[in-house]
């Protein structure tokens, strides 16, 4: 079942889940440690009545970035985040935060980074806005529809990559309906510049990138990359009792972003759907959260460039790299970039396990640990046609069909592991996740070392 026909089944499947869920598992708040029965405690009030500790101020939090992932590489540069909590009223919640990123990845990226959140600069409203450049000269690129798209393990990094650089500026307003549901609108800009990758050891060979191109599967007007505005609207039910590090509550969202053609006007206009459900539920009060996220996302009107295919929309970037699926942000363990589809479905489930706590340089700090189970899938293939067509073309050398298309059916992409948590102020999280895929046909492990929760 593929198209537009499995992604409507998928979607009825996400709601129907996320309900019954909801519904089955949601109990009052004395046993879920929420108050309102599902729904968590007020905005002003977002702390177990047990904790007593209150930051107020200011809080600076410079950290050197020192990190990993396999998909990257080893993370040089620097990171500032600062919290302004007033008079911490609303502790663990805060009033404004600006984050501040520079550094660059062993493989081949950087990432220039500048973000700002707040509900209190506009009365009523929530207003992010963001500021990125993300070179990279080793971008992942498995390939579209899974496991259609062969990985043949006797190609060198070089052949399975391109050269990337993305400018995307992003800003959003969300306001309130009635009780926890709430309206999302906003606006990005995103300049895309694509090529065969440059880096000097891979020159003269070719890649999949040059296949694809050769082959008619990247389109010549697309191939160099673009340029495009992406207007978003939708709506927003949130009951967690901290955004950052939720003990409690449920999240979900429907975003309706699509592109008008009015800055390269090659034709590429198009509408996507984005579904997301997040519940977090705690089985033992202060200790431990079963939490898990249920996503789709997908072209429901006109027609996409490839290029923005893997970009993962949502409200608020738990990472800065928005690439999707496989890897730090999506299927952990599973190949960066290897599910790439006109329409996607995830899931993500983890058990989260508060071990000690502890106060160390004024701050109060806490270590959790996440075993964690994901899977993805493509639910409508990109560009089919053209890959069957190479693929069954008997003029067509064998090791280039062989590179282009498996003939392979498309089933859902796994991988399980376990992560570690260091959270400060319930609001900065340290975080290493170490991932083994089901299939070596999506990679052997995935090991990351960064930030924040995955969701």
């Amino acid at each position: 079942m593929t198209g537009k026909r499995a992604d409507k089944t998928v979607v009825k499947l996400l709601f129907t889940t996320a309900i019954l869920l909801a519904a089955g598992t949601c109990c009052p708040g004395a046993e879920t440690g929420c108050s309102d029965g599902m729904a968590t405690p007020s905005r002003s009030a977002l702390t177990r009545p047990e904790d007593t500790y209150r930051k107020t101020g200011f809080s600076f939090t410079p950290i050197p970035a020192l990190s990993y992932s396999s998909d990257l590489g080893f993370q040089l540069g620097a990171i500032l985040d600062a919290y302004w909590f007033g008079d911490g009223s609303t502790y663990p919640k805060y009033r404004h935060k600006l984050t501040a990123e520079a550094c660059y990845y062993t493989k081949g990226s950087g990432i220039y980074y500048l973000f700002y959140d707040s509900e209190y600069l506009i009365r009523g409203l929530r207003f992010t806005a963001s500021a990125s450049y993300l070179p990279n000269t080793m971008m992942a690129f498995y390939g579209f529809n899974g496991y259609p798209a062969p990985f043949l393990r006797d190609k060198n990094a070089g052949f399975y990559a391109v050269d990337r650089n993305l400018l995307r500026i992003m800003g959003d307003l969300q306001g309130p309906i009635a009780g926890h549901l709430g309206w999302a609108a906003g606006a990005a800009f995103f300049h895309y510049a694509t090529g065969r990758t440059r880096v000097e050891k891979y020159a003269g060979e070719t890649t999949l990138y040059d296949l694809y191109r050769r082959y008619g599967i990247i389109y010549d007007d697309e191939s160099g990359g673009g340029s495009h505005i992406e207007l978003r609207a939708g709506v927003v039910y949130d009951t967690r009792d901290n955004e950052p590090d939720p003990s409690c509550g449920l999240y979900a969202d429907l975003l309706l972003y699509g592109s008008p053609d009015i800055i390269d006007r090659r034709g590429y206009h198009y509408l996507k759907a984005a579904v997301s459900f997040r519940h977090y539920l705690p089985l033992i009060r202060g200790k431990l959260v079963f939490a898990y996220r249920l996503c789709w996302q997908g072209t429901v009107a006109g027609r996409a460039p490839f290029y923005v295919q893997q970009n993962y929309a949502t409200l608020f970037l738990k990472q800065i790299n928005s690439d999707i699926l496989g890897g730090a942000i999506s299927l952990r363990g599973i190949l960066y970039n290897r599910v790439v589809g006109d329409g996607m479905a995830w899931a993500n489930a983890e058990l989260r396990l508060r071990l000690f706590d502890f106060r160390l340089f004024g701050q109060e700090w806490y270590i959790t640990t996440n075993p964690f189970f994901d899977l993805g899938i493509v639910t409508r293939p990109f560009r089919a046609e053209e890959l069957q067509a190479v693929g069954n073309d008997a003029s067509v050398p064998d090791d280039i069909r062989k590179a282009i298309y498996s003939g392979e059916r498309e089933t859902p992409h796994m991988s399980a592991g376990l992560g570690i948590k260091i959270v400060m102020n319930r609001n900065l999280v340290l975080s290493v996740e170490y991932g083994i895929p089901f299939d070596r046909r999506d990679g052997t492990n995935g090991l990351y070392l960064n930030m924040n929760y995955l969701f």
